[in-house]
């Protein structure tokens, strides 16, 4: 269909079968066949004849204007890959804070090699500061931080908000009341996060502001150990919004309980860069897109 396209395209353009079929280099017959072919194939007429003249009908407007956008879609893919052709691949180094590293990274990179699949993306992490110095100095693009950054030398998109839950084996009976309040975590076995990351730090605000002393079982640096852990050691844990999905509970055979306090602990997690940095268009106009994204409430 799309090559009957292009010798009707080329009949409206001509206003004429015989200059349309000698620019495309056909026989007047030959190019007849074509336009037949895709009038059966669309189940309508595109030419009415008046006299010698042909004119266009509705539909063959419409199939005109609808040529044209297809003409312009392909110009551009064409101008993306002469782009690609000429710059091959765009190396792209994002910096992850350990607890985002295992939370938000993987969505933001999951839409960003579909989107531009000529990244090269390398990802370094490390505990904020570490990644804030990183991007400072040029080492890498951009960091993706469990925090919003008050810096200088940087600007800083917030992406979304994110708070602790609670989670537990489902089915765990803990209070008699059935229900469980922030107090109750105190002397609960529990499995936590290593220290030094903003996820470890805002726990032990918490216990530190309610006058809690869980009885930690393990610390450990991976969410996922953590939840697979859970039963074993019959614990709960406390652990960012942004990485609970549905699946991953009914998986894991856990549930979240709700408690007031837990939704008071607030981070923002961000999008850090420096204005200074001699970015790549692509790499600029990926900034624009993520940023656009989250502030509609889209990615979160």
């Amino acid at each position: 269909m799309l090559e009957n396209l292009h010798v009707f395209a080329a009949v409206v353009e001509h206003s004429s079968m015989n200059k349309a079929a000698a620019a495309l280099n056909l026989s007047q017959p030959a190019l007849s066949r074509k336009i037949a072919k895709l009038e059966e194939e669309l189940g309508v007429e595109l030419f009415r004849r008046i006299g010698k003249r042909l004119e266009l009908t509705r539909v063959g407007q419409l199939t005109y204007d609808y040529t044209l956008e297809l003409r312009q879609a392909h110009r551009r893919y064409l101008q993306k890959v002469e782009e690609f052709r000429k710059a091959g691949r765009t190396p792209l180094t994002i910096g992850a804070s350990l607890t985002t590293l295992q939370t938000t990274l993987p969505d933001i990179i999951q839409a960003l090699t579909a989107s531009h699949p000529e990244f090269d993306i390398k990802a370094i992490t490390g505990k904020t500061h570490e990644i804030v110095t990183l991007v400072r100095e040029h080492k890498a693009e951009i960091g993706i931080v469990a925090s919003a950054i008050d810096d200088p030398l940087l600007r800083c998109v917030p992406l979304f908000d994110d708070h602790l839950l609670l989670v537990l084996p489902r089915n765990q009976v803990v209070t008699d009341r059935g229900m469980m309040t922030i107090e109750d975590l105190d002397g609960f076995p529990m499995i936590l996060f290593s220290r030094g990351t903003w996820y470890r730090i805002l726990t032990d605000e918490l216990f530190d502001k309610y006058h809690l002393q869980p009885d930690v079982k393990m610390e450990i640096d991976s969410f996922e150990a953590i939840l697979r852990l859970l039963h074993t050691c019959r614990a709960g844990t406390l652990l960012p919004r942004s990485y609970m999905r549905p699946q991953l509970l009914e998986n894991n055979e856990l549930t979240v309980v709700t408690i007031r306090e837990l939704e008071e602990t607030k981070r923002t997690t961000s999008l850090i860069y420096s204005e200074s940095f001699d970015f790549a268009p692509s790499i600029r106009m990926w900034i624009n897109e993520v940023s656009a994204r989250y502030t509609r409430g889209i990615g979160r």
